[in-house]
Order: C-alpha cells, then sequence, then structure tokens
C-alpha cells in the first residue's frame, strides 16, 4: 500500500505551525514519491472542526495520521482560556474582598471548563480521526507529537487510543523508521498499550538531522491554508536557524526537549528558506530558536546569518527572537539594528545576580546591562520585553530590591515606554530542575500529576510559595484594580513603592554565602 501521510495541527492559536512543516518538509525530501496533505485545524471555526477533520479524511484517505498538539499548560502572564488565568488564580487565593475572591473562583472554574474542554476535544479529534481513516485503510497508524506531547507524554499515554506512537521532541528520525517499516522504539517515542515510556526518555539525546531550507513550493501544494499567514501585515513568520539549548535554567523544559547539544542550521539555508516566504511578501520573521544566541561561541554564527540576510537584499525586513543579551558585540548590535531588528524577549527572570545563579541560568546580569546599552548605541529604538518570574528559589526583599533597580537601569537604557515587564509565575513544568526542587521541599511528592488542575494542585504548580506568595498576590491584585492594561509597569511600581530599591551594584553581585530568606510582613 502506498504511503499517504496526513499532518493535522490541532486547534491552538494562529501561529505559524513551523514544527509539522518542517516535519513535511524532511519526509519529502527523504521520500519524493510519498503523498502528503498538512491540515491546521488553527484555521478552522470552532464549530466546523470535527466536519473539516472528516471531510479531510474522506478526501485524502491517509495511511498515517501524524497529530500535532501545541498547548496544554494554562498559566500565562496575560490573557489566555477564558480570560486571564493568573489573575482568576490570585484572586481566588489572595484577594480579602468576598465578592473578588469569588468573582476569581467563577473565573477560575471557566479556566477548568475550558481546559478540561480543550483536552477532552483534541483527544476526541484524534480517537475521530483514527476511525474515520480506518473506513479506507484498516492498518492505519497515529503519531501524536509536538509541545504538549513533550512535556505530558506520560499522562497522555492513559487517555490516547491503543496502538497510538507518542512522540516526544523532534520526529523527523521516527517517520522515517516509520516509512521504511524499521524498528523504530529507540527514538524518543513509545506505544500506547503495547510499550511503554522508558526512564527519563526525555532526557535522552535527539537524533541529530542535518537541516536545509524548507522548500515551500512543495509545502503550499499540500497545503491549502498556506496564505492565511500571509495575509496580515503585522503577523510574524517562523524561521529555525539552531536546535538545542546548553543551558540548566532551573524551571526550563526547552533543554530536556530539544537537548543540550546546539545543531546549527548553515546560515545559506536559513537565509534561502526566508527568501521564499520573502518573495512571497512575508516582512516579518521570528527565529524559533530557544535562543537566537545560545552562548558566546555561537555569536559567530549569527553574525554570518545577519550578514547574509543583508547580502540577500532583504533590506525591509523586520525581525524578533528570545536572546540572551549576555552574549552580544558591538559588531553583532550593528548588524542587529541594520537587518531589520524591532523586538526581542530577554528572558533574565531576576534582576538580582544571587537568584539567577541560584535558578542556573548562567547570567551575568552586569554583561547583559554592558551589551543593552550598545545595542542602544547601534541605533535600536525599538521594544524590549524583559521576563521577570518572582518568587521562584530564595525570593527576599532585598532581591526584589535588586530586581527594581536592575530593570530601572533598563529603563534608562532604552526608555521607560521601550521596556515592558512580563510578570511571570511560573507554571511548574515536569522534568525540570524546578519540580526535583519542589520534590526536595516536600512541596510536591513523586507521582503527581501535572496535568490535574484542582484549587490544591494549582496553588503548587503555579509557583507562588510564602512567605512572600500573599505579597505578591496583593501586589498583583492591586495592579490589575489599577492599571490592568499596563500590568507589568504597575507590579514594578507598586513594588518600588513599598519595597523601596536597592543600590544597583547590589543587584550585580553575588554573595559567596546567599542570605538567608526571611519572612515579610503583607501589610502595606
Amino acid at each position: 500500500m502506498d504511503n499517504r501521510i496526513l499532518y493535522v495541527r490541532l486547534p491552538c492559536n494562529p501561529i505559524f505551525p513551523i514544527g509539522v512543516i518542517y516535519l513535511a518538509d524532511h519526509v519529502h525530501k527523504q521520500f519524493p514519491a510519498v503523498e502528503q496533505r498538512l491540515f491546521d485545524l488553527g484555521t478552522v471555526p470552532p464549530l466546523d472542526y470535527a466536519s473539516a477533520l472528516d471531510t479531510c479524511i474522506d478526501e485524502f484517505k491517509p495511511s498515517l495520521l501524524v497529530f500535532s498538539w501545541r498547548d496544554i499548560q494554562i498559566y500565562a502572564p496575560v490573557g489566555g482560556r477564558g480570560g486571564n488565568p493568573l489573575q482568576h488564580t490570585f484572586e481566588f487565593y489572595y484577594a480579602r474582598n468576598l465578592l473578588v475572591k469569588l468573582r476569581g473562583a467563577i473565573g477560575l472554574l471557566r479556566v477548568a471548563q475550558g481546559y478540561y474542554g480543550e483536552l477532552w476535544r483534541n483527544l476526541g479529534l484524534i480517537k475521530r480521526g483514527m476511525k474515520r481513516a480506518r473506513r479506507y485503510n484498516p492498518a492505519v497508524r497515529a503519531v501524536v507529537g509536538g509541545g504538549a506531547v513533550s512535556v505530558f507524554y506520560e499522562q497522555l499515554g492513559r487517555s490516547l487510543p491503543k496502538g497510538t506512537i507518542v512522540s516526544v521532541g523532534e520526529g523527523e528520525a521516527l517517520l522515517e523508521k516509520l516509512l521504511r517499516d524499521k524498528d523504530f522504539l529507540d527514538e524518543r517515542c513509545y506505544v500506547v498499550g503495547e510499550t511503554t515510556a522508558r526512564d527519563r526518555m526525555i532526557h535522552e539525546v535527539p537524533t541529530p538531522i542535518e537541516k536545509t531550507a524548507c522548500d515551500y513550493s512543495y509545502i503550499e501544494t499540500i497545503w491549502s491554508e498556506f496564505d492565511y499567514y500571509l495575509q496580515a501585515q503585522d503577523f510574524y513568520v517562523g524561521v529555525q536557524t539552531k536546535r538545542g539549548c546548553p543551558h540548566n535554567c532551573c524551571y526550563c523544559i526547552y533543554t530536556v526537549i530539544e537537548g543540550k547539544q546546539v545543531r546549527i542550521n548553515p546560515a545559506e539555508e536559513v537565509v534561502a528558506e526566508m527568501r521564499q516566504l520573502y518573495d512571497r511578501g512575508m516582512r516579518n520573521f521570528w527565529f524559533t530558536d530557544a535562543q537566537l544566541i545560545p552562548a558566546r561561541k555561537y555569536i559567530d554564527d549569527v553574525a554570518e546569518l545577519l550578514q547574509k540576510v543583508l547580502d540577500a537584499g532583504m533590506s525591509d525586513i523586520h525581525w524578533a527572537a528570545y536572546i540572551r543579551a549576555d552574549n552580544l558585540t558591538p559588531a553583532l548590535c550593528d548588524l542587529m539594528v541594520k537587518t531589520g531588528m524591532n523586538y526581542f524577549e530577554i528572558g533574565i527572570t531576576s534582576g538580582s545576580q544571587e537568584l539567577v545563579r541560584k535558578m542556573r541560568m548562567g547570567y551575568n546580569l552586569r554583561t547583559v546591562l554592558e551589551n543593552c546599552r550598545d545595542l542602544k548605541a547601534a541605533g535600536f529604538n525599538d521594544v524590549v520585553s524583559v521576563n521577570y518570574s518572582f518568587n521562584v528559589i530564595d525570593e527576599r526583599p532585598e532581591t526584589i530590591r535588586q530586581t527594581i533597580a536592575y530593570h530601572r537601569e533598563l529603563e534608562r537604557i532604552f526608555g521607560a515606554d521601550k521596556v515592558e515587564p512580563a510578570i511571570f509565575f511560573i507554571g511548574l513544568q515536569p522534568h525540570t530542575h524546578l519540580e526535583t526542587y519542589a520534590f526536595a521541599q516536600n512541596i510536591l511528592k513523586p507521582g503527581y500529576d501535572p496535568m490535574n488542575i484542582t484549587p490544591w494542585t494549582v496553588r503548587k504548580l503555579l509557583w507562588n510559595p510564602e512567605p512572600l506568595g500573599s505579597l505578591f498576590g496583593e501586589v498583583c491584585l492591586q495592579a490589575w484594580q489599577q492599571n490592568p492594561n499596563d500590568f507589568g509597569r504597575e507590579v514594578m511600581a507598586i513594588l518600588e513603592q513599598r519595597l523601596g530599591r536597592a543600590e544597583l551594584e547590589t543587584a550585580l553581585t553575588a554573595p559567596i554565602s546567599p542570605a538567608k530568606p526571611l519572612a515579610l510582613s503583607t501589610s502595606s
């Protein structure tokens, strides 16, 4: 029987589906004769999910279904399912006004309804798709992968149909072996009801894949919704320049899923891919790497890429990325501005060097400031988003004051209107150092269900422990009440008003013997 692969991107926010695009592109290059189709439910109205999936399967009659599941985690610093999950949670746990607490409870019920509703809906679509496809190919197989699956692969296996192949991380090598009818169980996967996930399987090293420019002339022949993502002038299309992250940030899952070995895509291939999108009218690009410049040893690779972008004549583009700003040079800053970088995110988490070290982030905050000054001197006048995750490990009043001092210095460099503080409270992820820390501190017990969002579980998974948890809850509630449209800046202002601001130098210096965490009154 001829292989016919249908990629089904399960419903999520309208984000360019780079994962399944790269999978289909790789399979086409290895198996040109294989028929493929990409079906993106992110472009379909919710009431039409089931009927649209049925129609696609009836037309294409796949022998292999590949489901891409991007999102499960609900925690976010901004709006999400049924509103703002963080706000609802904080209202429920920390509000003193009973009406506000009730509003939070109702909001959380809506969040839970949306969360479990989406979970059951996606599981239902997978089961429906397999049942429908068996009308035409009784031996049809299904692979389920994507970001959500890679994080919750152990839990999802309990609900997926028997025989489903659960794929963790990258799927190219797995699909190759499936199509060659070879044993594939040495890849990061397992078969529901037949095998079990190996212990710490997610920590295994991914199979390295040689990456070449995606062939968008082919992709648009198998994906009828391609133009959907090219219509909006402010939409960013994903392009990947590397895989892997060498760092050990305590709360991050990227380094686990992608592996610590950084695998660079050749600059000429990345530019060739961008050029295809550019020729189709796209001018906004998002480099989808875990970090665009994960370490100083990769500075030259990024410089080569940006120089080739210039040489290709794509002078009117804009691009954005997550960037470790401690890995910049004046020459690279100049290239970044010349090539059109108009937004970037820094995930420093804390403005206290002591806490940055405790969270294993590998940042030198003094170097970050020096490099930001170089970037400003090179002419960067656009937006910087700075991610702060308060109260992760050993937060105390002094480290909060240090973070405020650090943030004010970033504002002094770029301009207060250009620096957007994104206030996160970590949603604890399985397989991370923070989870191990939670076990050691008896906050969680091994065997807990990370997909369970009952109130007593959410309070542990949405990381905001005492003695400072109530303070942050109170501050955030005040910020939402006073200035909900500029929540991050309002939080920083309230914290500074209550606790003051440290000298910048104390933020940049980590003591050899860190101070013992202190209790703090939440009274204003």
